[in-house]
């Protein structure tokens, strides 16, 4: 299993919010770069960055530091947060970004979809929130009636080979498709219960940034 520690980028620093609220914002580090070579020096070869001004704006803002980041850092990257036209995927990819992730909104306009998957095939992936086992809208306040197996089926068939789905659950996983597990990633014995499950890989986030978990420790872990 792969583990791709994240960096969530507002105006260009590493930063998380608490449970999506951007009033209630920490900052991590002023330099993302430093961050992303610390998670290669501990052994990580994926990383997963998230763009929370694009997520509100529908914009790459932080394209810049995002650029500075796989400069000096040699890692599969993978990039979500408000990507909504293909302009932006292209304007990603160009810069060296190995795969964009689009949301649940995107999910919403099936041609914009199939249109990225047509051009860029295994570059796009797609974000999902999950609860109860069945996929979330509208951050997690409602439910929606679509069950997760359902979901993967249908993204499946349009050709998407990547999920990342957030509070994944064992009812979700199915084979076929490459599943990412984000969301409460917080101790090794996470990090190994994920990997029993046959996940393609595991997002880390607050727990390395508060040092809960050793990453070097992590990598080994997901082996």
């Amino acid at each position: 299993m792969d583990l791709y520690p994240a960096i969530d980028l507002y105006q260009g620093k590493a930063v998380r919010l608490y449970k999506g609220d951007y009033a209630q914002m920490t900052v991590y580090s002023d330099d993302p770069p430093s961050v992303a070579r610390d998670f290669a020096a501990a052994g990580a070869r994926h990383i997963h960055l998230v763009d929370l001004e694009g997520a509100k704006s529908g914009k790459p803002e932080n394209l810049d530091t995002i650029r500075r980041i796989l400069e000096v850092a040699d890692l599969f990257a993978e990039v979500g947060g408000g990507i909504r036209n293909l302009e932006t995927v292209a304007q990603y990819l160009s810069c060296g970004v190995n795969r964009v992730i689009l949301g649940t909104a995107a999910v919403k306009d099936p041609a914009f979809l199939k249109e990225a998957l047509n051009r860029y095939g295994e570059q796009i992936a797609v974000g999902v929130d999950l609860k109860d086992g069945f996929v979330a809208i509208k951050g997690w306040t409602e439910r929606s009636q679509l069950k997760a197996e359902e979901f993967f089926a249908s993204m499946q068939n349009l050709g998407v080979r990547t999920i990342i789905c957030t509070d994944i659950s064992r009812d979700g996983a199915m084979k076929g498709t490459n599943l990412i597990a984000s969301g409460g990633v917080s101790s090794l014995a996470d990090v190994k219960a994920l990997r029993e499950m046959n996940l393609s890989g595991a997002i880390i986030g607050k727990a390395y940034y508060i040092g809960a978990i050793d990453l070097k420790e992590a990598v080994e872990a997901a082996l």
